[in-house]
Parts: structure tokens; sequence; C-alpha cells
């Protein structure tokens, strides 16, 4: 499997919101509820457009894919919390689980925010993802908080990490 990366135009929001939605389903499916999946599906007009409207504002995410098609999405940027540990965050990494172990998500995360001091939120029960985070330098800070009643009160964590070398 080759897999390149490029950055995500206005033309590829429907294609990027259905890889997102995919994600989604494949890595929370067992925390939320099929209705939360059906309204997704719902309201995704209304998604693409907000993701192209992103777009052409200057909010690029990076994809990733081969000759299958789309594999996985990152993007990342100056934090935005104000109690941020670092200036740097990870607002979102997703992969396809058949390219899980592929290198997609490794490329993605450098492609995201490089070898920068950065901070991500995550699902306090996604031992995959929490695994994957580690061994790129960051670690649990002890800081949690709850996703809102949409996503069913989730109750997820922030990982940290300091400036790794190239």
């Amino acid at each position: 499997m080759t897999i390149k990366l490029r950055p995500a135009t206005s033309d590829d929001a429907e294609a990027v919101m259905r890889l997102h939605l995919q994600c989604h389903e494949e890595a929370y499916g067992r925390h939320l509820p099929p209705s939360f999946f059906a309204m997704r599906r719902e309201t995704l007009p209304g998604r693409v457009d907000n993701l192209r409207r992103g777009i052409e504002a200057g909010h690029i995410p990076m994809l990733a894919y081969d000759g299958g098609g789309l594999l996985g999405l990152a993007a990342g940027g100056p934090a935005q919390h104000a109690d941020a540990p670092v200036p740097v965050e990870l607002y979102m990494l997703y992969i396809l689980q058949r390219a899980y172990g592929s290198g997609a998500g490794q490329l993605l995360l450098d492609a995201a925010i490089g070898h920068e001091a950065a901070f991500l939120w995550v699902l306090a029960d996604n031992p995959r993802a929490q695994a994957f985070y580690a061994k790129n330098g960051f670690a649990l800070d002890g800081a949690s908080d709850v996703l809102g009643d949409d996503w069913h009160n989730l109750p997820e964590v922030r990982m940290v990490r300091a400036a790794v070398a190239p």
C-alpha cells in the first residue's frame, strides 16, 4: 500500500465528510447508539457546507489516500482552549480501519503538527488511539472533560507532548 498525502480542497468536502462519518462509525460504534450515526447521516449536507466554507477560509485538513481512495484525515493548529498546556493542538486525526497499522496515521500526525509541542483530546475509552499517541510522545496530563449531550456525554482525556526532535 503506497500512501500519499495532500491538502483537502473545497471540491473534496463531501468525500471528506463521508470519510469522517465512516471513521466515527468504526471508532465509536461501540460507544454511541445507532441513532447518533443516523442523525450524523441526516445532517451530512450541512457539515459538508461547513467544511467547504472552512477550507475556503484556510482551515485545510490533510488527507491520506492510496489507490483505493481516502484513508484518513487530520488537522491541527493553534490551540483553541484558553487553558491550553502548549500552543499547538491536534484537532482531529481519523483513519479507516482498513488502514490501521499502515503508517497513514503517522504520516497524518506528522503533517498536522510536525514535531511541535502539542496536545489533543481523546476518548477516555479509546486504548488504541491512546497507545498510538503515547508512541508519539504524548502522555495523559490529568485533564478530563465530557463531550456534550449530542455526543452522549462521553468522557475524554487530554494528552500532551513536548517538542520532539525531527
